[in-house]
């Protein structure tokens, strides 16, 4: 009579790309020690980056109405009437300002949807994003 073995009866051999599986047979000459099954590898909790931020950059110009950038401020960028004054100032004394500081894909949709309303409402106000270095 020919006796079936199972998986349960065959030694414990640990196959190099499944450390806790048992391999289908034992190698010729491995001993016991060789044939139980190894521990884990602890695996160090993975780092992870924050993501690089873009400031998006509003440009001075001689037409669009200073009130309308505080607007826009306001609105798209939720920053307090107090704030958004004194990035518009900062904005019409230095030729340009950061309304705000965001992820890429963020900051991409939002200079898009300020040239958009900006063009909408007849204003050659341009808003384009640039790395960031510094905190936000």
């Amino acid at each position: 009579m020919i006796k079936q073995t199972t998986l349960q009866d065959a030694p414990t051999v640990c196959d190099w790309h499944f450390p806790n599986l048992p391999a289908h047979r034992a190698q010729d000459g491995d001993t016991e020690e060789e044939t139980s099954p190894q521990a884990d590898v602890l695996v160090a909790e993975p780092e992870i980056a924050k993501p690089p931020m873009y400031a998006v950059v509003m440009y001075n110009d001689n037409y669009t109405p200073m009130e309308f950038v505080v607007y826009v401020l306001q609105s798209e960028f939720r920053h307090s009437m107090d704030a958004a004054v004194e990035i518009m100032l900062t904005i019409h004394n230095s030729s340009k300002g950061i309304a705000g500081i965001y992820p890429k894909d963020i900051a991409e949709t939002k200079a898009k949807k300020v040239n958009s309303l900006a063009h909408r409402e007849g204003y050659p106000l341009l808003t384009q994003i640039e790395p960031h270095q510094g905190e936000g």
